[in-house]
């Protein structure tokens, strides 16, 4: 099993603030690996800097090397574009475009100067369905997505990035808004679809992290405290911080 991605001393600031302390991690390909904290530990800064979804904000900046498939993501050799297709992004509240539940797949597809209509159907439907939602729309795929549930709305914005073929997803606290019942869904599916895509996933819920993830890593002030599989890091955690978080004592 290859890397998906090999970061090497990452640091990451706002402005004078940093939010991020001397990064080091390999994400191996095709696996799902957890990242748990408390709130405003660096968590979503770390995954935002895999897609450069930072890129937006004005007074960040970043030192240290974060290379995908083997390659600087910050050198010239990428588009942005390209990236944020190869790497996808599902957030933590549903955010469905105020579009059909078609024009929400198909969307990206069009921009992207996809035109044939077999092929954006096809695409639709093989999306809907990785993202195990193509059974309580298929009757209904014109109507508004926001007439979706929450749970709804989140596996449509699911099926959404699949759409666009990425090779990773980063989710961030995907399921924080949803009830137990939508949560299990999403679940289920991110341990479907991990076969074909590399998954990072940022959570709150460490009987989420322990449920679904390969690994994981624990965040503190910043700092990543320890990485590891997810057995040994709720069973055997090395650190006395990431013990002390995990079993309730702070956090």
């Amino acid at each position: 099993m290859s890397d998906e991605f090999q970061i090497k001393n990452l640091n990451a600031f706002y402005g004078s603030k940093q939010a991020l302390k001397n990064i080091n991690l390999d994400i191996s390909e095709k696996t799902i690996t957890a990242l748990i904290g408390p709130s405003g530990c660096g968590k979503s800064t770390f995954i935002r800097c895999l897609n450069r979804m930072n890129d937006l904000v004005k007074s960040f900046h970043l030192e240290g090397d974060i290379l995908y498939q083997g390659t600087d993501l910050y050198s010239g050799k990428w588009d942005v574009i390209d990236i944020r297709d190869k790497i996808g992004m599902v957030f933590q509240k549903p955010n469905p475009f105020p579009k059909s539940i078609r024009e929400n797949i198909t969307f990206g597809l069009k921009i992207r100067g996809m035109k044939d209509r077999n092929i954006l159907e096809h695409i639709t439907e093989q999306s809907l369905k990785k993202a195990a939602i193509w059974d309580e729309v298929k009757d209904r795929l014109n109507d508004h997505a926001l007439s979706l549930s929450g749970g709804q709305q989140q596996r449509l914005c699911i099926a959404r990035t699949l759409a666009v073929q990425p090779q990773v997803i980063l989710f961030d606290e995907p399921c924080s808004a949803l009830d137990p019942i939508s949560t299990a869904k999403i679940e289920e599916l991110m341990l479907e679809i991990k076969k074909d895509f590399t998954i990072i996933i940022v959570t709150h819920n460490m009987q989420q992290a322990a449920r679904v993830s390969d690994q994981s890593g624990f965040f503190l002030l910043g700092e990543l405290i320890e990485m590891g599989k997810t057995q040994d890091i709720f069973t055997n955690p090395h650190d006395k911080r990431t013990e002390d978080y995990i079993t309730g004592r702070f956090g």
